[in-house]
């Protein structure tokens, strides 16, 4: 499944109020479960910190990607936050995130992850895309840009 497919304005976050790793994590877990793409938030929260623990998925260039397995969620399920004035997560470049991708997957499914891990990374190589998704004002402009990346 395609990021595109995954991303509509129910789950993008514009602006994110989080100042912090764990409050923007939460923050974009409850975005999942107002859509009504998830049916629990401790244990996917719990998860996706069981997960940062392990190494920060801040990545360079203002980009984070939090991401986990769980068994809440019946196949890949994305969400999209914005926080332009940036949050400590601890990137690979020392760079604030003002940038981030949230991915959960089941525990058996790792194809449909790594691809939309592959299509995150490939859309972080443009700076002038990240310039503009980090410029949008709307969940609808951030699933639209996504559409035409």
């Amino acid at each position: 499944m395609a990021l595109v497919d995954l991303i509509t304005p129910e789950v993008v976050k514009v602006p994110l109020a989080g100042k912090t790793k764990n409050e923007v994590i939460r923050e974009l877990v409850q975005v999942l479960l107002d859509a009504g793409r998830i049916t629990e938030l401790e244990s996917v929260y719990d998860a996706l910190l069981t997960r940062e623990a392990l190494g920060s998925t801040g990545l360079e260039q203002g980009v984070a990607v939090p991401h986990a397995k769980t068994r809440a969620v019946r196949q890949l399920t994305a969400a999209i936050g914005i926080a332009p004035q940036g949050v400590d997560f601890q990137s690979a470049d020392g760079e604030l995130s003002k940038l981030f991708f949230l991915l959960l997957a089941p525990p058996d499914q790792s194809g449909p992850h790594i691809q939309a891990l592959a299509e995150i990374a490939r859309l972080a190589k443009s700076p002038t895309f990240l310039r503009l998704l980090a410029g949008a004002s709307s969940g609808r402009e951030v699933a639209e840009l996504i559409r035409e990346g």
